[in-house]
């Protein structure tokens, strides 16, 4: 467990704080002092295995700041909070290259600080290309982003960045400068924008020739934002916090816009999208693809006997077991209803009636606990194994032999190991 150290002379602030913490970040472990010496000691004893410190500038034996230096001589990231907002205590504060400062004014800071370690929680996971002709100019900025716990990329010129994002292609924002070598940083923006969406990168542009026109022309090639040199460092984070922000925004859309709330699994809309692009790379590549459909039966009895909560509760516990089943690069969806519609793609043709047979009897023998009640259902599956010439096709075969299933009293595979004139002859859809 990541571990937070708390620096704070008051009582209240501090156990408000702490409670907070633990409430809130329930994957971190908080160590308190109240002073100084108390601080330094825990430090002696754990090193610098912290996540963060959130340090009072002004404690009773350390009135003057002195505990931020001894935290970040220990490589501990710090977050300072204090009561004095003069200009002369923000810049002593910045210069000691903390990750931020919070003015302590009660529960609006203390929402602010939790706010601010989950940023730097997530930023770990979020990789940085810095891209500066000047070694000077990508040491502040890359040393500036490593206080906020980024993964940083650095390159020379614009040649050497559209390399580098080609073969880091999880790269989530590009800085560059626009006086460059070889390509300036116009060019980079443009370059960047025919192979990367806003969605899917975020740039922002640097210039010591700052200017309105310099800004306007970066922001139209492609940049989501731009910079004046020399810039102050609380601008700085402010600007790239909340580029990194827009991107995670538009995904969160694009991710509620293809996830079912209910179950976690992808809907209808999603399936079709990636499920066509899965179809036709296994078409031109002429390799194996399953689309089956699976139905829970008597799933209208669960919410009839045990009320639509409890139907809920077991449509989650299957979307939990298919999600487990199956590999990342399958599609599982959740297809309406009760209903589901999986897409395996590079599988053995003769595992296929084994695993989707062993899915059924894991589900038969799956247990749903509800508000005291214990719920068991059945499913029963349709699976188009034959590759046709639009995916659409395979779903209906697919769920043509899910009625089969059905009819045939449930609880069982259907497969189209028979042609599809002899499974649709048996079901009396055709003479």
């Amino acid at each position: 467990m990541s571990k937070i150290l708390i620096v704070e002379d008051s009582k209240l602030f501090g156990s408000v704080l702490q409670s907070e913490i633990k409430s809130r970040l329930n994957e971190f472990t908080t160590f308190w002092a109240q002073d100084y010496n108390e601080a330094e000691k825990i430090l002696d004893e754990h090193g610098n295995d912290f996540f963060i410190s959130l340090l009072d500038l002004n404690l009773p034996d350390a009135p003057n700041g002195e505990i931020v230096d001894l935290v970040l001589d220990r490589e501990v990231p710090a977050i300072v909070f204090t009561g004095d907002i003069s200009e002369e205590a923000r810049d002593r504060i910045w210069e000691k290259n903390v990750a931020d400062y919070v003015f302590k004014d009660g529960e609006q800071s203390i929402d602010y600080i939790i706010a601010m370690i989950n940023r730097l929680k997530r930023n770990q996971n979020i990789k940085v290309l810095v891209v500066d002709d000047s070694i000077f100019s990508r040491k502040v900025i890359s040393d500036l982003l490593k206080i906020h716990l980024y993964t940083i990329f650095e390159a020379v010129d614009g040649i050497e960045a559209m390399k580098v994002l080609l073969e880091n292609r999880d790269i989530k924002m590009v800085i560059t400068d626009y006086n460059m070598p070889n390509m300036d940083g116009f060019e980079l923006t443009k370059e960047i924008r025919k192979k990367f969406g806003r969605d899917e990168l975020s740039i922002v542009g640097l210039s010591g020739e700052g200017s309105g026109i310099m800004s306007a022309r970066f922001i139209k090639y492609g940049a989501n934002d731009f910079i004046n040199k020399p810039f102050l460092q609380e601008e700085f984070y402010c600007r790239i916090t909340q580029a990194v922000e827009m991107i995670e925004n538009v995904n969160k859309i694009k991710e509620l816009s293809n996830v079912d709330y209910l179950t976690g699994l992808v809907n209808r809309r999603f399936l079709f999208e990636a499920g066509h692009r899965l179809h036709a790379a296994s078409l031109r590549k002429q390799t194996t693809i399953a689309i089956a459909m699976l139905d829970i039966d008597f799933f209208k009895n669960v919410n009839d006997s045990y009320g639509h909560d409890a139907g809920d509760e077991v449509l989650r516990e299957i979307a939990a077991l298919l999600k487990k089943r199956f590999r990342d690069t399958d599609i599982v969806a959740r297809f309406g209803g009760e209903e589901f519609c999986i897409l395996v793609a590079n599988m053995d043709k003769k595992e296929i009636f084994r695993i989707f047979d062993e899915l059924r009897e894991q589900i038969s023998q799956t247990s749903v606990k509800v508000k005291g009640q214990v719920i068991n259902v059945t499913a029963s599956f349709g699976v188009c194994t034959e590759i046709q010439g639009a995916m659409e096709d395979m779903i209906k075969q697919a769920d043509m032999l899910l009625y089969q299933a059905k009819e045939n009293g449930r609880n069982r595979v259907m497969t189209d190991l028979v042609s599809r004139k002899e499974a649709s002859k048996s079901l009396g859809l055709i003479k």
